[in-house]
């Protein structure tokens, strides 16, 4: 809105110019979304004491126990956050927003939903149930994009330059697979005070530097990646990590509220889009490897006890693997965080050596 207030007006206040530059947006949309959280952090928390109290998981270590009824869905909190600021910065006339905005919410509705039964029925609703919803959405959202933005099927192979395979209208299907996979990804991660808001927030800021680059044809063609016209998805990533942010001042241990599914299905659904968006997905894998190592730990654990009848991990996923091992709980929280940000920097790494 503000955005184009400043369009409107800037033939007589010639100043509101500024704000037609993206890299005046970001900075903006970062502070406004961190000064809202703080604004508005506790009073959230206070709502949520009273209507979203959660009790921990079942099959997690017992020195969890302490942390039941502290209150849940601090994701919708994120979300509300983050539609605001899009709301007051980005250009609405690009699809590439409204089709942002809508992956948000839509995998936040499943996590609300999975958590408001959780909260009230003790149960969240069945994994094949969520699953199914997020192959709908995930299917939708990729069609949108691909039919209305008629965005480039070619997959861009970190180190390779020269080798971009083209999807054609199979980059539907791939969309739909990468969104699901980074959504249950983060999901899963998301089990200690800040483990994953901590990742998730380096992954924007690094995926946010990328659709810059992308968005300019200059440093596009400079770097050998597609040029994509995603600069203003900067704006949205800088608006998720001024929330995300503000949102650890009180999700940091011992954490005042946590982000529930409703935060982590939507948020890693949202990072998959802006991969998929800047055309530089397969660098989630890298950027992500908090994630995915989370993931793979899962489905080792399940594969080995399935067929073999024994236990890689004491207890998957991996960080309650290392609480059974008598790491404190800040400790691993912040050491996966530097592994995170080693991670992001290699990932940048990755858009000179080609």
């Amino acid at each position: 809105m503000l955005y184009h207030l400043a369009q409107a007006l800037k033939v007589k206040y010639t100043f509101l110019n500024l704000f037609h530059y993206v890299s005046v947006r970001i900075i903006l949309a970062l502070l406004t979304s961190i000064i809202f959280s703080f604004l508005f952090g506790n009073w959230f928390i206070k709502t949520s004491m009273k209507n979203f109290r959660s009790q921990v998981r079942e099959w997690i270590p017992d020195s969890h126990l302490v942390k039941n009824d502290t209150p849940t869905m601090g994701g919708l909190f994120i979300l509300m956050i983050f539609t605001i600021n899009t709301l007051l910065w980005c250009n609405l006339t690009q699809i590439n927003t409204w089709i942002f905005l809508f992956c948000l919410l839509s995998f936040g509705a499943i996590g609300f939903l999975d958590d408001w039964f959780k909260i009230k029925k003790n149960q969240g609703i069945s994994s094949k149930t969520k699953f199914i919803f997020q192959i709908i959405f995930a299917i939708f959202i990729s069609l949108i994009w691909y039919f209305f933005v008629n965005p480039s099927a070619k997959l861009c192979i970190p180190f390779f330059k020269n080798l971009n395979p083209d999807f054609g209208i199979l980059l539907i299907p791939w969309a739909a697979f990468v969104i699901v996979a980074t959504s249950n990804a983060v999901n899963l991660t998301d089990g200690l005070d800040g483990l994953a808001a901590g990742p998730l927030m380096f992954n924007f800021i690094t995926f946010s530097i990328i659709a810059y680059l992308a968005g300019h044809k200059q440093f596009a063609s400079y770097l050998y990646i597609p040029f994509t016209g995603s600069a203003e998805l900067a704006i949205l990533g800088a608006t998720l990590v001024g929330t995300l942010l503000g949102f650890l001042w009180y999700n940091t241990y011992p954490a005042q509220i946590f982000m529930g599914d409703v935060g982590s299905l939507a948020l890693g659904a949202g990072l998959a889009l802006m991969a998929l968006m800047a055309r530089q997905e397969l660098l989630l894998i890298l950027c992500g490897g908090i994630f995915v190592l989370e993931t793979l730990s899962v489905i080792i654990q399940v594969f080995s006890f399935r067929y073999f009848g024994r236990r890689v991990f004491k207890m998957a996923p991996i960080h309650h693997h290392y609480e059974l091992l008598g790491w404190g709980e800040p400790k691993i929280t912040i050491r996966f965080w530097i592994i995170s940000i080693i991670l992001s920097v290699l990932t940048l790494l990755t858009l000179k050596i080609r």
